[in-house]
C-alpha cells in the first residue's frame, strides 16, 4: 500500500500496548489487510477517551488510520464483535500468540490466512472455558501447536516433515529421526539436532495431535523451530506457561 494512504474500517486486533509520550499509546495491531501496523492513538490513556476501552487485546477492532511515515495515527477504531474474549490459561495462550505474531512478523507484510487463523484460534481457545483444569491441557497444547506450524509455513519458515531430509525417503514411522531446523528430517545416527520420532514426524505432516506421544514430541520440536527462527531472546509468555503448569500440577 502507498506510504501516505488512508485505510478506513480495516479489521484488526491489538496485539500490544506502551505508553507514547503523557496521554498516547502506541498499538501494534494485526489486521487482516495490511499484517502488521503500528498505531498512535493519541489521547488514548485520558479517562474520557473513547479509544481507553478498545486498545485492548482480543477486542475484534474495525480500524482507521493514516500517515507516511512507518508509524501511522489512529484515527478512529470501532468495537466490532462476535469474539467471546479468552479468560483464564486460555488468555495467557492468547498472550503467547500475540507475542509469537510480534516477534515474527514484519510490519507491513499482509497475511490474510493467518490472520482467519489467528481469529479461529481466539476462538477455540476460548471454547475452552478458560478453565486451568489441566484434564483439559492436551486441548491447549493442540490448538497452539497447529497455530505455530502455521504461523511458521506461513512467513516462510515451514519445514517438511514427512520426507527423509537426506534420501528422500518416505518417513518410516518405526524409526528414530532427528531434526534440523535448516535441513529436516534425519535418521537419528547419532546426529545432532531434536530427537523425533517417525511417528510423530508423520503426525506432524497430517496435522493429527492426537497421540500424547506426538502432542509431547511436537511441543518440543515446534518450540527448537520458533527459537531457531527468534534468536538468542526468550518469549516470555512462554516462561509463564511453564511456571502455571508447575504451579497446578
Amino acid at each position: 500500500m502507498s506510504t501516505d494512504a488512508r485505510i478506513n474500517n480495516e479489521p484488526g486486533f491489538v496485539l500490544h500496548t506502551y505508553p507514547f509520550k503523557e496521554t498516547s499509546v502506541v498499538a501494534e495491531v494485526f489486521t487482516r489487510g495490511h499484517g502488521r501496523v503500528a498505531l498512535i492513538a493519541r489521547g488514548a490513556r485520558r479517562p474520557a477517551s473513547a479509544l481507553r476501552g478498545l486498545m485492548q487485546p482480543f477486542t475484534p477492532l474495525l480500524l482507521s488510520w493514516f500517515g507516511k511515515s512507518e508509524l501511522k495515527t489512529l484515527h478512529a477504531a470501532e468495537w466490532q464483535g462476535g469474539l467471546v474474549s479468552p479468560q483464564g490459561r486460555a488468555l495467557m495462550c492468547g498472550f503467547y500468540l500475540n507475542e509469537l505474531l510480534l516477534r515474527l512478523l514484519a510490519r507491513g507484510d499482509a497475511h490474510e490466512l493467518l490472520y482467519d487463523r489467528y481469529v479461529d484460534t481466539l476462538d477455540q481457545l476460548a471454547r475452552q472455558d478458560g478453565t486451568t483444569d489441566y484434564e483439559r491441557t492436551p486441548h491447549f497444547e493442540r490448538i497452539l501447536r497447529r497455530f505455530e506450524k502455521n504461523l511458521l509455513s506461513e512467513i516462510g519458515y515451514g519445514a517438511t516433515f514427512d520426507v527423509d531430509a537426506e534420501t528422500g525417503a518416505a518417513i518410516d514411522p518405526a524409526a528414530r529421526y532427528v531434526f534440523q531446523p535448516e535441513r529436516g528430517a534425519l535418521r537419528s545416527l547419532g546426529q545432532p539436532g531434536c530427537p523425533v520420532s517417525g511417528q510423530t514426524l508423520i503426525d506432524l505432516a497430517a496435522d493429527r495431535f492426537e497421540r500424547q506421544a506426538t502432542l509431547a514430541e511436537a511441543k518440543v520440536l515446534m518450540r527448537a523451530l520458533i527459537n531457531h527462527t527468534l534468536g538468542a531472546k526468550p518469549l516470555y509468555t512462554r516462561q509463564l506457561l511453564r511456571d502455571l503448569t508447575e504451579l497446578t500440577q
